[in-house]
């Protein structure tokens, strides 16, 4: 009995084996399938990102005209590529300019050095008294930066992946690719989205030189030199990405002070040698022969200038900037036209013109980084740079635009995207309808991608009622008024007042100053730049008041009738 009981027990068909059972031939299948197609929707999302951002840009580049500040950059590369000399826009390193050198390059268009005028003289003699074509000469000088651009969105991708994980990193990605501000400035000849882009890319090293020091902390100095051998707004930098590169190797080695100030050395000479050779590039002999007037700077200043370690073209042009920072600028917040500066100007201009679903992925993700423990080590890379760089521009007396802050939206794309690496059920939906948000409210502004202004502000038609300059209008729809005249308004008299560095004439637009004459004499078209409305006072004011606007063109210029 005992001995059948046993049996019983013991019976194989009441064992349970301990191995899990074997998955279905076709479950092994569509799992593997399953992986095969996450493995291709990665690549397929990021290139489907970057040709939006890169056919917007390039949009832009070909129907935008020159802006104020183009002109200047164009013939300074200009200059660089045919006499190597260090003689116009000295109030800005060269690298940038020697990255829109290659696009110069390739156009090659006919230069005069010999003729004289101011930088911005000289500008307009390349593009419109030379014998050149302004809108290919314009394409290939763009067409550098815009390059550029694209890559530093392949920044943010590695860098929010690495930090956060894919998913996040496409998140990134996205969130850079719809930005309004970086699809405007990343397809112009200027210097803005390059230094905030090398400023960032050098973060993004230093990150990954917690691991690998040896091999990334001069990549990262070099960066930083790049940021700085661009644009001097990237100084501030200078100074603090040398002490991440301390808490790099102080996290991973603690106690090792040697190797952290070994370490914040190789990045600050690295990038003191990368500005020393962006002017060594431009003329081997490092000849200063500025074509502006050097002012003289004491004080504190005067002693910070001449500490700095860089060439003494350099140095002139921090004099340069200085004396610029001591003029008495306009600036036009909400209204209100001022001179001077608000120490607030930047945050408020950020809010009118970045997405209403990108301001609240950047809160919160910013809080996702710095509650999140996981997530902590990241806020000295990701938070702190933006943090100290925004601050300090916004000390500065000019206040054009938020081209000033570009490396928030870079900075930002990849700190809001830790809402998707966020263990919560609702965050991942929530961030993608954010960034549905995002991208629609950016397409709806394309190809008006400079004026653009969140809903809550109106949208781009309604910018210039807020901010003026960069913000709205810099120039870049002189061509376009120039369609709407002979389309909508052909054989009108046309009274003209243009804030700009094209040449009205050139695109076929024959107008007279209204500011020049009598009131009584102006009549039939008045044709106003939003950022001269903005300013206007005494008699355009009253030409203004007393016409009626009847057109809009590009969110940039109104049309009135008189």
């Amino acid at each position: 009995m005992m001995a059948s009981e046993q049996q019983s027990v013991l019976d194989p068909g009441d064992l349970v084996d301990p191995r899990p059972a074997p998955r279905p031939a076709l479950a092994v299948r569509s799992a593997a399938a399953l992986r095969a197609r996450r493995r291709w929707l990665v690549p397929v999302l990021v290139v489907v990102l970057l040709a939006q951002m890169a056919a917007a840009m390039v949009t832009c580049a070909l129907r935008q005209t020159p802006t104020i500040d183009e002109p200047v950059y164009v013939a300074t590369a200009t200059d660089y590529l045919h006499e190597h000399r260090l003689r116009y826009n000295p109030e800005h390193p060269p690298l940038g300019k020697l990255v829109v050198m290659a696009g110069v390059a390739a156009a090659d268009p006919h230069y005069d050095p010999s003729y004289g005028g101011d930088q911005g003289q000289v500008g307009r003699h390349l593009l419109y008294a030379s014998g050149n074509d302004p809108w290919r000469l314009m394409l290939w000088a763009r067409l550098p930066v815009i390059v550029l651009t694209l890559l530093f969105a392949l920044v943010v991708l590695a860098f929010a992946r690495e930090v956060l994980g894919t998913a996040a990193g496409l998140l990134a990605l996205a969130l850079y690719c719809f930005s309004p501000d970086l699809i405007a400035h990343g397809s112009l000849a200027t210097l803005d989205v390059p230094a905030a882009g090398f400023v960032l890319t050098s973060a993004w090293l230093l990150w990954r030189a917690r691991h690998r020091p040896r091999r990334y902390l001069p990549l990262a100095g070099a960066a930083l030199g790049a940021a700085v051998a661009t644009k001097m707004s990237a100084l501030p930098a200078l100074g603090l990405l040398p002490l991440l590169a301390v808490v790099s190797v102080w996290g991973v080695r603690p106690g090792r002070l040697r190797r952290a100030l070994t370490a914040a050395a190789v990045v600050t000479v690295t990038a003191v040698a990368v500005v020393w050779l962006s002017y060594l590039a431009v003329d081997p002999r490092l000849r200063a022969e500025s074509a502006v007037p050097v002012p003289a700077i004491h004080g504190a200043r005067g002693l910070l200038v001449d500490l700095m370690p860089f060439p003494h073209a350099y140095r002139d042009g921090m004099r340069v900037q200085f004396g610029l920072e001591d003029q008495p600028w306009q600036g036009y917040l909400f209204g209100h036209l001022y001179t001077g500066s608000r120490w607030y100007y930047l945050p408020a201009a950020l809010l009118v013109k970045t997405p209403l679903g990108m301001l609240a992925l950047w809160a919160a993700g910013t809080v996702a980084v710095v509650s999140v423990r996981r997530l902590r080590p990241a806020v000295p890379y990701v938070l702190v740079p933006p943090a100290v760089l925004l601050a300090s521009a916004m000390t500065g007396s000019r206040d054009f635009g938020t081209r000033y802050a570009l490396f928030m939206p870079m900075f930002l794309a990849v700190g809001g995207a830790a809402v998707a690496a966020v263990r919560l059920r609702w965050s991942r939906p929530l961030g993608g309808a954010l960034l549905l948000f995002v991208a629609v409210s950016s397409l709806r502004t394309f190809p008006f991608y400079l004026p653009y202004s969140n809903e809550a502000f109106g949208g781009p038609a309604k910018t210039h009622l807020r901010l003026h300059d960069s913000n709205v209008d810099w120039g870049q729809d002189l061509g376009r008024l120039a369609d709407r005249l002979r389309e909508r308004y052909p054989g009108e008299r046309v009274w003209l007042v243009y804030k700009g560095s094209g040449i009205p004439s050139y695109y076929g637009i024959h107008a007279a100053d209204p500011r020049t004459v009598p009131p009584g004499e102006v009549h039939g078209l008045l044709v106003v730049s939003d950022s001269s409305v903005a300013k206007a006072r005494g008699r355009l004011a009253a030409l203004i008041a007393s016409s009626r606007a009847v057109d809009d063109v590009g969110h940039s210029i109104t049309v009135y009738r008189r």
